[in-house]
């Protein structure tokens, strides 16, 4: 599938900043299911940004605004060709060995509740791959897809007895419990065409990816229930949201902040080779 994004990021301030710094993840890496045709991430009044390969092998890159201003505007265009792997990730690079990914952050921590419902998913299954898709259904049933509930610093602890939260709480919660049954698991940002038609759709998303013996990592979108498949760009990948966040950064000065993003995802014409 030929996918086309655009998606531009503005923060605005009420009262000039000084000095900010932000680290951006908004390139995607080719691996089998996924050729990168054409890319670039600009940011006004920033002049070249300074890319590099973070400790995931993610490509970041430095925005270093040194000079007052009220608005940082950030925007990312680009073509991407994707294949239905069926979940399978394969050809990416991985800077760590998986067992890497049984580390636990503050926001994928387990408790008692995710360690119930990953062992319920684990008795009633076969094999990995079975516990994993049955782990994905519980926890789409546990916590209902609302947005304003949650922050980006919300835990899985909070997002499962919270109820309620967006794709972020559903790829951490399903970490969490897949690192308690000593499953490798990690976190992926990226970006998401929801529809069959081609037609225009805001998203960008992020899902999670577990490590299955005999097959290798699988990417579960929680969130809707699948694996993914060619209509998912993958970006970054960290042990949480924190490590794979599309933006990050400090500032001084200020006041109070407005974000604004707008993302715009849609399928180009022409075939994959």
């Amino acid at each position: 599938m030929h996918i086309t994004i655009d998606h531009e990021t503005v923060y605005s301030y009420d009262s000039p900043v000084s000095y900010s710094i932000q680290s951006l993840r908004l390139t995607p890496q080719p691996f089998d299911g996924q050729i990168l045709r054409k890319w670039s991430v600009e940011a006004q009044g920033a002049g070249q940004l300074q890319a590099f390969a973070d400790s995931f092998g993610n490509v970041t890159h430095t925005l270093v605004i040194d000079r007052p201003h009220d608005e940082v505007r950030i925007h990312v265009r680009g073509q991407v060709d994707t294949t239905d792997t069926h979940g399978v990730v394969r050809g990416t690079m991985e800077p760590f060995p998986p067992l890497f990914y049984l580390r636990t952050t503050e926001q994928t921590k387990s408790d008692g509740a995710i360690r119930a419902l990953a062992k319920v998913a684990e008795s009633a299954s076969e094999n990995t791959l079975d516990c994993l898709h049955r782990l994905m259904g519980a926890i789409r049933d546990a916590i209902d897809y609302q947005t304003g509930e949650t922050e980006s610093s919300t835990s899985a602890v909070e997002a499962l007895a919270n109820g309620a939260g967006v794709c972020q709480d559903h790829a951490h919660v399903f970490i969490a419990a897949a690192r308690s049954l000593e499953i490798p698991a990690r976190y992926v940002s990226g970006y998401l065409l929801h529809t069959d038609s081609g037609e225009e759709t805001e998203a960008s998303h992020a899902w999670a990816e577990a490590l299955v013996p005999n097959i290798g990592w699988i990417a579960f979108d929680v969130a809707n229930r699948v694996c993914a498949t060619d209509h998912y760009v993958r970006v970054g990948v960290g042990l949480d949201y924190r490590e794979a966040a599309p933006v990050r950064g400090v500032r001084r000065g200020g006041g109070e902040e407005a974000l604004a993003v707008t993302v715009r995802v849609a399928q180009s014409g022409g075939s994959n080779q």
